[in-house]
């Protein structure tokens, strides 16, 4: 379920007006994020790291209201639900996109997500579904790579304004901690800086949860 914005009332709509016309409206910042409580705890859980901070990723999306924004013929709609469509790597070295729903029930969440990963795994390509709607993020994660920037494929002439987030290798330091690389793509249209950044302070306090 979406609803309209009212975009008249809007304290950013000059923002919208502005940024929504340009050629790359995107922005973005890589952080780095400590993980060494989350990873702990999904090994206490004996879950998938990678579905743990997936889950992670989309509750704080799904928190912040700006995030959950997206654009159709020049006006915003509000998403009740963010869900995501993340990469998912097979024994060939190729990956799918798949599409994983949020559940605020970890255990649910957990159940489809594996469910996903087993069907992608099991199916050749890259599109193996269709996407009807835009209530997602594009979720990826490179774990042979510490960045500390990323740049995204895009085609311009292509309406997008689902935010982009990555991750990177895990790093662990010589004191233990536990370290990996985000990086967030968002739509300027949408939301700006202060909204990322609480997006980024959100995750980190649900990772050390």
């Amino acid at each position: 379920m979406k609803t309209l914005l009212d975009l008249e009332n809007w304290n950013r709509k000059e923002h919208f007006e502005h940024f929504n016309k340009m050629d790359e409206p995107f922005f973005g910042a890589t952080v780095e994020i400590d993980c060494t409580k989350a990873c702990q705890t999904a090994k206490n859980q004996k879950t998938s790291f990678f579905i743990f901070y997936l889950y992670k990723t989309l509750a704080a999306v799904n928190s912040i209201e700006n995030f959950r924004y997206r654009i159709s013929e020049n006006k915003i709609y509000i998403n009740d639900r963010i869900d995501a469509s993340a990469t998912i790597g097979r024994k060939d070295g190729s990956f799918g996109f798949s599409l994983m729903e949020y559940n605020p029930v970890f255990r649910i969440f957990e159940k489809n997500a594996y469910a996903e990963i087993d069907r992608i795994q099991n199916t050749t390509g890259l599109f193996t579904r269709s996407f009807d709607d835009d209530n997602l993020i594009h979720f990826s994660a490179i774990p042979w790579l510490n960045f500390t920037s990323l740049s995204h494929a895009r085609s311009y002439s292509y309406p997008d304004s689902c935010p982009k987030i990555s991750f990177g290798k895990m790093i662990t330091l010589d004191n233990g901690k536990k370290t990996m690389p985000m990086s967030v793509h968002v739509h300027h249209g949408l939301m700006d800086g202060i909204h990322l950044g609480k997006f980024v302070d959100l995750f980190q306090e649900l990772m050390n949860q």
